[in-house]
């Protein structure tokens, strides 16, 4: 019994000989800002110490330690009744000096008016001037020493030179302190409502990124990126405000100091930060998808459909992250050149493939 034989290619051989089809997509061509990171520290915009200046038992703070304190309110008081005594007796003084020039002006307006009858001398006159005289200067003695009694009496009530947050007390409440003769530190105040980060960069960079054209009327100065450490609950630009005019010999690197508003008070004085500073424009930049970039011992790579619909194992070169899902290509790739975007494990060098954009 003979049995046919067919030649025929079946469903399942169809399956395996045909071209698989592939996702691809064009290299972005776009212009796109390219940024450097440099490590920095914050420091406070502001940093004051509030001072006792005067003798006397000072009360326990009238804040708590770390709290936010208003410009003008009230940190610490400081008990000395000599300084309320030197007020009250400098305010009687100015009074009784008052009274002996009321006394000195009528004197001398009547005498003067008996000269005029020839009642009295010239002399008596030139006497009567003289006492008037002196008891103005004695009004202005005495208030300048009730200016000064009033200003040491003023300092028993030390108050926030301005708002920031404010670190504990230097001294236990009710100790006593010598401030007169030498003012003593109890607090220090942060106006942190912005903060400015320092960093360096080195001597070459700055050439690079300021010295050199690089299209530097297209970068924006002052909305430069910056990181820290752990994710915030807010985003943060530094608006470039210094420049050092010299570099350091030492380091061979030039300070550089950018300003950060602070509105949530989220930022500290002493933290850590990444400044992303931007060096250079490139208005015709490459890019693609970071998910299709693949990595093996020769480095970064991807597959390339070429016009004769084969994939080709491209090498390629890379640059900074853009828009969180696109990587910069600095060598390897052309503008026209199309990648392909999944199933990368599926494809090889070679394969003739169909593509889909």
């Amino acid at each position: 019994m003979l049995y046919g034989c067919s030649h025929g290619k079946t469903d399942k051989d169809s399956d395996t000989t045909a071209e698989p089809v592939i996702d691809v997509s064009n290299v972005i061509i776009d212009s796109v800002t390219l940024y450097k990171e440099y490590p920095g520290t914050l420091t406070a915009d502001r940093t004051a110490n509030v001072y006792c200046r005067v003798d006397g038992y000072v009360s326990r703070p009238k804040y708590t330690a770390g709290d936010y304190v208003a410009e003008g309110q009230v940190l610490f008081t400081v008990e000395a009744p000599d300084l309320k005594n030197a007020v009250d007796e400098a305010e009687a003084a100015l009074a009784t000096a008052i009274s002996q020039n009321d006394y000195a002006e009528q004197h001398y307006r009547a005498v003067a008016k008996a000269y005029e009858s020839r009642a009295v001398s010239k002399m008596e006159v030139a006497e009567a001037l003289s006492s008037r005289d002196q008891s103005r200067a004695a009004i202005n003695s005495a208030k300048a020493r009730l200016s000064d009694a009033r200003q040491q009496l003023g300092y028993c009530t030390i108050k926030a030179p301005f708002s920031g947050h404010i670190t504990m007390n230097e001294h236990s409440g009710g100790s006593y302190v010598n401030g007169a003769g030498s003012p003593v530190a109890l607090a220090t105040v942060y106006d942190d409502a912005s903060v400015i980060a320092v960093f360096s960069i080195e001597d070459d960079s700055f050439i690079r990124m300021f010295e050199s054209p690089n299209n530097r009327h297209l970068i924006d100065y002052s909305a430069i990126p910056v990181t820290f450490g752990e994710k915030l609950p807010h985003s943060y630009t530094a608006d470039l405000m210094y420049l050092a005019p010299n570099i350091d010999a030492s380091t061979g690197t030039l300070n550089i100091q950018a300003e950060i508003k602070n509105p949530y008070h989220e930022l500290r004085s002493g933290m850590y930060c990444t400044i992303r500073m931007p060096y250079k424009v490139d208005p015709k930049a490459m890019l693609v998808r970071d998910a299709s970039i693949g990595t093996d011992q020769l480095g970064k790579y991807v597959y390339v459909v070429n016009d004769s619909s084969k994939v080709v194992y491209t090498p390629i070169k890379t640059g900074d992250l853009v828009a969180d899902t696109l990587r910069l290509v600095t060598g390897g790739l052309k503008p026209h050149d199309r990648y392909v975007t999944s199933a990368l494990l599926k494809v090889r060098n070679g394969m003739k493939v169909k593509t889909r954009e």
